[in-house]
């Protein structure tokens, strides 16, 4: 028996994830590889399972601490599914809370009464700052399944109709045996997958999933002051119901969510909605004091540096940073970290000068209360 892959591993995040981090993880993998979207395909229905395993023990507090602890043997014992041998619409249905109501279409919300709804869909768009700031149109690709034109959603070759299924006779759903026979339960039928029907020549363009990939590309407007990891739904982007739910595709869409992305700047760091720059500062300039000007993110801005600025001192400038989410007349601020700067090589008459200075240089002052410089300059930030 194959050893167990790592938990963060396979969802594809660090040990120090946020519970939001591994569910936007498994939300992705579980779009990926439902068997729904790779019909015949027994690895990503493999993969399916894997990422659901690692996502149930990972988003409980109490499991993610064992196994950190002790790896998977520190699970042994503990309440657990088994998902190898667990049908991919009942997976769903446990975890359907994180894919929108009604289960967003993936088998789950296909016990529900009521119209069901499409596959949604997940892409990703990096933005810049400036982009940020002012908000961006954007032309998303992404591929969705759509009905097969060939076969118009049946998955049967041209000519041919799909079979009654003899297992379940037409009902999709079939009675397991629980654990120990002691309780049953109503499954998808393994046979047609939950179709009811069963394919006896299939098309060949979709290969008799009714379904074929298609590149699509949509406009999606951006508003200014999104942050990394924010999602922009847009409505109807998504797929067409299930096969088994809807063979023509009728029905509402699903929905494509759009994850935000921030492009690292080469200048600016993102705090919030202020931005932090990092500025380089003469002896002169600190000694003294005086003007200058400093590249925003959307122009210059003249800012005056006080004599006796110290190394690590912290300027702000209000309404030059960058604009909160839905609150488009407020900005935040232009934070400026002066960076003292010392000259590697001199000429001689600057030599010459700092020589004078030292001759009549006040004695050194005493710099090492008041906590460490990163304790002196998160009180500065917090000014």
């Amino acid at each position: 028996m194959a050893a167990k892959r790592d938990y963060y591993e396979v969802l594809g995040v660090d040990r120090s994830a946020s519970a939001d981090d591994i569910k936007r993880s498994y939300r992705r993998l579980a779009m990926k590889y439902h068997p729904d979207r790779n019909p015949g395909d027994a690895d990503a229905e493999a993969s399916f399972k894997e990422a659901s395993e690692a996502y149930e023990v990972l988003s409980d507090g109490d499991r993610r601490q064992r196994y950190d602890q002790f790896g998977h043997e520190g699970l042994r014992g503990t309440p657990g599914h088994d998902f190898g041998s667990m049908n991919a619409e009942d997976i769903f249905s446990m975890f359907q809370d994180i894919f929108g109501g009604g289960g967003g279409g993936f088998g789950g919300g296909r016990r529900e009464r009521g119209v069901k709804r499409g596959f949604d869909l997940e892409t990703e768009i990096e933005l810049t700052l400036s982009e940020i700031l002012e908000g961006a149109e954007r032309t998303v690709e992404y591929q969705r399944l759509e009905v097969c034109d060939t076969c118009e959603g049946s998955g049967a070759a041209p000519g041919t109709s799909p079979e009654i299924c003899a297992a379940c006779g037409g009902q999709g759903q079939v009675m397991q045996q629980g654990l120990g026979g002691m309780f049953r339960m109503v499954a998808a039928c393994p046979q047609c997958r939950g179709r009811g029907k069963l394919i006896t020549k299939k098309c060949t363009d979709c290969r008799g999933s009714g379904r074929k990939p298609v590149a699509k590309q949509v406009e999606v407007k951006i508003p200014a002051g999104v942050r990394e990891g924010q999602v922009v739904r847009i409505a109807g982007e998504g797929e067409p119901p299930a096969p088994e739910v809807s063979p023509n595709g009728s029905g509402p869409r699903g929905d494509l969510h759009v994850v935000i992305r921030e492009a690292e700047h080469e200048r600016f760091e993102r705090d919030g909605d202020d931005l932090l720059l990092a500025h380089p500062m003469g002896f002169g300039l600190a000694a003294l004091g005086g003007s200058i000007s400093v590249e925003g993110l959307d122009g210059d801005v003249d800012v005056e540096v006080p004599a006796g600025s110290q190394h690590g001192d912290v300027l702000r400038m209000p309404g030059r940073g960058l604009v909160p989410l839905g609150k488009p007349g407020r900005r935040g601020d232009l934070v400026l970290i002066l960076q003292l700067v010392v000259p590697e090589r001199l000429d001689q008459d600057q030599r010459a000068i700092l020589e004078q200075w030292i001759r009549v240089e006040p004695d050194p002052l005493d710099i090492t209360g008041g906590g460490s410089w990163w304790d002196r300059l998160r009180q500065r930030l917090r000014r």
